[in-house]
């Protein structure tokens, strides 16, 4: 193995991490910011309700692209471990 190919990993690495976990950061930002809006709107200051939105959010997103996430793995692993016994 030689240092281009480690450097290329690394890259493919970063950007399939990026790739997996941008659905569920996207949809956890923009649901904080709606609920700190309805916070400052509405003067309620409660910690619970910013984590429980949060939480169920994930948990629905994860249901709908969590197969998609998976299989994007899984073909990734399947690519490295082909490349890696190439050496």
């Amino acid at each position: 193995m030689d240092l281009d190919f480690a450097i290329g990993l690394m890259g493919q690495m970063f950007s399939m991490g990026l790739k997996i976990a941008s659905p569920i950061l996207i949809v956890t930002l923009l649901a904080g910011v709606t609920i700190s809006i309805f916070q400052v709107v509405t003067q309620i200051q409660e910690m619970t309700l910013t984590f429980v939105p949060k939480i169920f959010i994930c948990i629905v997103v994860l249901y709908f692209a969590g197969n998609w996430m998976l299989s994007s793995l899984v073909s990734f692993a399947k690519n490295v471990i082909a490349q890696a016994g190439s050496f």
